[in-house]
């Protein structure tokens, strides 16, 4: 079904944006620079379609917010951003980008970009399948929404949403409502499309219902108003009803679609349309049309995986630019403290025969050193395994009781015996070897045990596959990394929106961790929780990386071989 899912975020972000403080922008040259970026993104290419770039000059836009701290610009850039994504059909990293928006607002102040945000995780669910988790996004737009005009178009989108999981009576109800607002029955284009599609929505619901004079209406009120892209939505619900009753009328209409979307050039309609004449038409047209379709398909498919690489590149040249800055600056740090080094070589040299002369008295003394840090490394090992068995343990357990109401106290006791058994072993030195559930649903499982009704878990990439042929030893210590991240989430970051995303590229796995909290202020303090990550990544021959640079929530980004 056709419906207006840009247009709203496109008039929610240009509310937003010109609700900015003109002496704001004009009192920093910087931010001045980056306005003038977004703008011409938005205006001279993002309207125009030129999604490649507008990329590029949002990212730029971003990265300038991000170093003066502008937040809520950063949250404009990234909406923008997660909308081209989703149009190039990559909703996985779209979601990503939007959820990183929803971290910088700073609410209630800045609640306007809601619905936008909102309404752009939902497309991306919805173009990604996934029905319920679309639908309650866009109910979470139209709660935020307070522009009462643009309500027709949310509930239009959750009408379209009820009827692809077939639930046409709620769709048809809204329908309804919709066709007796009186805003809507002022405008030709909007009552066209809600008396279109309610009446498709009839028919998919009883095919008894004949809905060709209301569609032929709704076709000829578009045609009056030249609303292309409605025309082809039309065009396409009478093809789908007259290829049970009349095939050659069908033929027809799915012919002025496929005319259509070259106007409006739309691929996908197009391919859309070649797929219908495939199923409908005589087969002696059969290998052209098959021909068509398969080279504009994976022409689609080509162009969709090009976009992919350009934008993931785009992002890629911003942050490493940023790091050459950065290089510069500690290059010229460098050569100020060379200068100072040789005003005191000569210091150095009287220190170094100094140090020359207790270096023996030093090396009798790490003998006896050594001994001692190898007790204490027996006793940090055994300290890091109560950390993360019972500790982390228990604490699991307690957050389990805590976001489950189901969770009865006999499977409370056997989880708690559970722990206790193991802490028996550590002190025996025992490996544990009971443990015979699948890694990927035992990761699974652990993240989805700290969801609850603050906290939303996001779970992207994840498979099976991805842990084939890895040691028991590097899981075991990857699930310690996850689990300790997600209690220090829990204690500390009030976040709201918890994401991991895995990818296995040959021989290397990469795990992305984001969370829209408070983020970590100044400098990272290696406490406990976070010491037993870095050692245990880079026991495995991992990296991981702690940004603290994005100015709200925290990412985390790891990855080690296989």
């Amino acid at each position: 079904m056709y419906y207006l899912r840009f247009i709203l975020l496109l008039l929610l972000i240009n509310c937003s944006y010109s609700e900015k403080s003109p002496s704001k922008v004009s009192e920093n040259p910087s931010v001045k620079k980056a306005d003038s970026i977004y703008k011409e993104a938005e205006n001279q290419y993002y309207k125009k379609n030129n999604n490649q770039e507008a990329f590029l000059l949002f990212s730029k836009a971003e990265d300038i917010y991000k170093q003066n701290k502008d937040s809520l610009d950063i949250a404009a850039s990234l909406s923008f951003k997660a909308m081209i994504l989703n149009d190039i059909g990559d909703h996985f990293t779209s979601n990503e980008r939007a959820i990183e928006a929803l971290s910088f607002l700073k609410l209630p102040k800045d609640s306007t970009y809601l619905p936008s945000i909102y309404n752009t995780l939902a497309i991306a669910q919805k173009n990604l399948k996934h029905y319920t988790e679309a639908l309650q996004w866009y109910e979470k737009a139209l709660e935020a929404n307070t522009r009462s005009e643009q309500d027709k178009i949310i509930k239009n989108n959750i009408a379209d949403l009820y009827a692809k999981k077939k639930d046409y009576s709620r769709s048809i109800k809204i329908y309804q409502e919709l066709l007796k607002n009186k805003n809507i029955s002022k405008s030709v284009k909007d009552y066209a499309m809600i008396l279109d599609n309610y009446n498709y929505t009839k028919w998919l619901q009883n095919k008894t219902f004949d809905p060709e004079p209301e569609l032929l209406r709704a076709l000829q009120l578009k045609v009056e108003v030249k609303d292309i892209k409605g025309q082809i939505s039309t065009h396409s619900h009478l093809a789908d009803y007259y290829s049970e009753i009349n095939i050659p009328k069908a033929i027809q209409h799915t012919n002025a679609k496929y005319s259509l979307s070259f106007i409006v050039n739309n691929p996908y309609d197009r391919l859309e349309s070649l797929g219908t004449l495939l199923d409908i038409s005589p087969q002696s047209n059969g290998k052209k049309l098959f021909n068509e379709f398969k080279t504009l398909n994976d022409s689609i498919i080509t162009s969709k995986d090009e976009a992919k690489n350009r934008f993931a590149l785009i992002e890629y040249g911003v942050e490493k630019k940023n790091i050459e800055n950065q290089r510069l600056k500690y290059d010229k740090a460098k050569s100020e403290a060379i200068v100072l080094k040789q005003s005191i070589v000569m210091g150095t040299l009287v220190i170094a025969i100094i140090i020359i002369i207790i270096w023996y008295r030093r090396r009798q003394k790490d003998i006896k050193h050594k001994s001692e840090l190898k007790i204490k490394e027996n006793q940090l090992r055994t300290s890091q395994r109560v950390h993360d068995v019972v500790a982390n343990g228990i604490y699991q357990v307690m957050t389990k009781i805590e976001n489950q109401p189901d969770f009865d106290k006999d499977e409370a006791l056997d989880e708690l015996e559970f722990v206790y058994e193991k802490s028996r072993d550590i002190s025996y030195e025992k490996e544990d070897t009971n443990d015979t559930l699948d890694f990927d649903i035992k990761v699974s499982t652990l993240i989805s045990s700290f969801k609850n009704d603050e906290v939303n878990t996001f779970l992207a990439g994840h498979s099976k596959s991805i842990w084939e042929e890895v040691s028991s030893s590097t899981k075991d210590e990857v699930y310690q990394v996850i689990r300790e991240l997600l209690v220090n989430m829990r204690k500390h970051s009030q976040a709201s929106h918890v994401a991991f995303k895995f990818e296995r590229k040959d021989n290397l796995i990469n795990i992305q961790y984001t969370d829209n909290g408070v983020g970590i202020q100044g400098d990272i303090s290696y406490n406990n929780g976070l010491s037993n990550t870095v050692s245990r990544i880079e026991k495995i021959h991992g990296k991981i990386i702690f940004d603290t640079q994005t100015g709200k929530g925290l990412k985390v980004y790891i990855s080690f071989p296989a």
